[in-house]
């Protein structure tokens, strides 16, 4: 049934050493806020945890900002991709079933373990509810969100509570006030 979610690939990797990293509880906190967002059909992610020189030089490379941050966003630009009539994509015909279930490519959620901990002790929080938060954040940007104009930032922020509250809070952790 192509009207609800089904499946969220989420790949993860540690590429820095500097602060240990629950991979499978990330990955399960991250697939259930995808899923949660109400999407179709299969979707792809990637969440990936690195150290400072790395996401210094992304910061620098795609936002032309000096030094490292939290956590940087990459969606993909590609459509829903399905198999149907045209003729470089196979199908029957007329009226023909699409081959391959549609998949929503978003992207990659980038962030820096070493900067979420600088960030817990400057917001008083703890480093687990400061990744939460940005991964949340992260995912809200492959979704489209942004928080250029003040009141984007303000639909974002309750949006992220919202999240944090009904999935992070209850299964793990305190919520963020």
């Amino acid at each position: 049934m192509l009207d609800s979610i089904m499946s969220v690939e989420l790949f993860a990797a540690n590429e820095q050493e500097e602060l240990p990293v629950d991979l499978d509880r990330w990955v399960t906190f991250a697939r259930t806020v995808v899923e949660s967002r109400g999407l179709r059909g299969d979707v792809e992610m990637n969440l990936l945890f690195v150290d400072e020189p790395t996401i210094a030089h992304l910061n620098q490379e795609f936002l032309g900002k000096t030094g490292p941050t939290d956590v940087l966003s990459f969606p993909i630009e590609d459509e829903t991709e399905f198999s149907g009539r045209s003729p470089d994509q196979g199908g029957s015909g007329p009226g023909s079933v699409p081959l391959l279930k549609p998949t929503t490519l978003l992207g990659d959620v980038v962030l820096c373990p070493v900067v979420a901990a600088r960030n817990a002790i400057a917001n008083d929080t703890s480093d687990d509810d400061e990744t939460a938060l940005l991964i949340v954040h992260g995912i809200l940007h492959l979704l489209g969100m942004d928080h250029v104009q003040e009141s984007e930032a303000e639909a974002m922020e309750a949006l992220e509570r919202e999240l944090l509250k009904a999935h992070f809070s209850a299964a793990w952790g305190s919520p963020r006030s």
